[in-house]
């Protein structure tokens, strides 16, 4: 070890990072954590620990959030360079999750022994618990865990249909603690990690989602590759022309049509005051989307909602997806709900703003929450579930469960992300089409936009950064998976149960 463990911790935080995409380089991740681990057993204090703790968190998410910078780029209320400053200050905050982690595993170690099998799986105990709260308090912020690793091994990654995402990030603690354990010789709970991974990643090729039936209707999605930079007040004409442009024509099957976040800039509804049209109608819109649909296709879009006072003023806006008929009706609505605090809202805003601070989305009115998982359905598709951009990511948060769809359609805006957010954004959409059992079909302006099937294989995908369109039948869904029954009481059952093992292995030894 060095003779300055604080820096290494904060280097193995950073080398933690490469694990996700775009590297994917996930065995030197464990690496890395089996070294911060040794780090956190040979502190020589609780304080030494959780500096130790704190320090891995900030290297690691300061490098993997490192596009958290790019958003500050497209707004002119702010310096774009705080952006670098907002990125550092994110990873202070992060940073107390795996320090709170380390502090708990501190406590279960044994100086006269070493690392042993009880302090990993108290470890891996404490990671459940901390990476759950950092999805929750304050909002949530769940962006990367830990399970999003294995993707590439993605037998492993569906492990997550069975125990949730959570868990299974607290199951990569154990497996990194085994590395730790081959080194020091003790074999026991290396060789039964080694076991169930290696049998996960096996089982793959037979836990594939089946095909779609003859005559399934089909998807399809459009990515226009328009960034955030060409899209100006008055380029409204321009964008829905792209949009359209890219929905090819009707065939004889039916279409749904999705179109990104943060496009179509025209109004869509009826029954706004007047002056808010600027004399854009909204039926002319529609009419416009409609003569591009056959007899059962439709179009499901991102479009901004707006509510009124008493007086007629706007005080208030949704992050809305609204599903366009051939008859240019709108056939449903849904509002995202897990807004993005400093991007859709500024929260604490009569402190904030007075010290020059402002939300990164452009306008002067926040956006209001909609109430939460819903699925719209339609006789020629079934349920469809949204998830607009940012809510895709929170894990046992994404469907109401009372009305399961039959997909999950996530439009999203990439373009805030520079060229690490898209593929890290698509892994977690990954993710969540595994623990759900449920195929995700994602649409971005810039990329990357992908079909995902039920067992989280990219069926289609447009690169990032690259016009285009991808059509095809929409993959079928598999049976409710266990998570999808329990959620995230599987991640507590879990934890419970590894701290459990901990304790009786402990007492055994004694």
């Amino acid at each position: 070890m060095t003779r300055s463990p604080a820096l290494l911790a904060l280097i193995l935080g950073a080398v933690a990072a490469c694990g996700f995409a775009p590297l994917h380089l996930w065995p030197l991740t464990l690496v890395a954590l089996a070294g911060w681990m040794l780090l956190i057993h040979r502190a020589p204090t609780l304080r030494t620990a959780l500096w130790q703790g704190w320090l891995f968190g900030l290297g690691h998410f300061t490098i993997n959030n490192n596009w958290f910078q790019h958003a500050f780029d497209f707004q002119d209320k702010m310096p774009p360079v705080l952006g670098y400053f907002a990125s550092v200050a994110l990873a202070l905050y992060l940073g107390i999750f795996p320090m709170a982690a380390a502090g708990i595993a501190w406590r279960a170690r044994r100086t006269d022994t070493g690392p042993d099998a009880p302090f990993v799986l108290v470890f891996a105990a404490a990671w459940i618990a901390t990476e759950y709260l950092r999805a929750t308090l304050l909002t949530g912020y769940a962006w990367d865990p830990l399970a999003v690793l294995w993707l590439p091994v993605i037998g492993v990654a569906r492990i997550s249909a069975l125990v949730g995402t959570y868990a299974l990030s607290g199951l990569t603690i154990v497996a990194a603690g085994a590395l730790l354990l081959a080194v020091r010789r003790r074999w026991t709970l290396p060789a039964i990690a080694a076991a169930t991974f290696a049998l996960a990643a096996a089982s793959a090729p037979f836990t594939h989602a089946p095909p779609p039936a003859p005559g399934t209707p089909r998807i399809r999605v459009v990515q226009p590759n328009i960034g955030n930079d060409l899209r100006t007040a008055d380029a409204g004409d321009y964008t829905l022309d792209a949009l359209i442009a890219g929905s090819g024509r009707p065939g004889t099957v039916p279409r749904l049509i999705v179109w990104p976040e943060g496009l179509l800039q025209q109004l869509l509804e009826n029954g706004y005051p007047a002056y808010v049209y600027d004399r854009r109608w909204p039926v002319d819109t529609r009419r416009r989307i409609a003569n591009i649909l056959g007899p059962r296709d439709m179009v499901m879009t991102n479009a901004t909602t707006l509510t009124f006072d008493a007086r007629g003023d706007i005080d208030g806006a949704g992050n809305s997806v609204l599903a366009i008929t051939p008859e240019a009706r709108i056939a449903g609505r849904y509002d995202k709900a897990h807004l993005v605090p400093f991007g859709e809202y500024l929260p604490w805003s009569s402190l904030l703003t007075p010290l020059g601070l402002a939300r990164l989305v452009p306008g002067d009115i926040d956006f209001v929450p909609g109430r939460g998982p819903a699925s719209l359905n339609w006789p020629a598709y079934g349920a469809i579930g949204i998830q607009v951009c940012y809510e895709i990511i929170f894990s046992g948060e994404v469907v109401d469960r009372a009305h399961r769809p039959r997909l999950i359609f996530n439009p999203s805006n990439d373009a805030w992300y520079g060229r690490w957010g898209p593929p890290q954004f698509l892994a977690q959409a990954q993710l969540r089409a595994i623990e759900e059992g449920l195929p995700v079909v994602r649409a971005t302006p810039t990329g990357i936009s992908a079909i995902i099937a039920a067992d989280g294989r990219v069926v289609a995908r447009i690169p990032h950064e690259k016009a285009g369109a991808v059509e095809a039948p929409i993959p079928p869904a598999l049976p409710p998976t266990l998570f999808a029954r329990l959620g995230n009481l599987l991640a507590a059952l879990v934890a419970i149960a590894l701290f459990a093992i901990a304790v009786a292995i402990r007492r055994r030894g004694r």
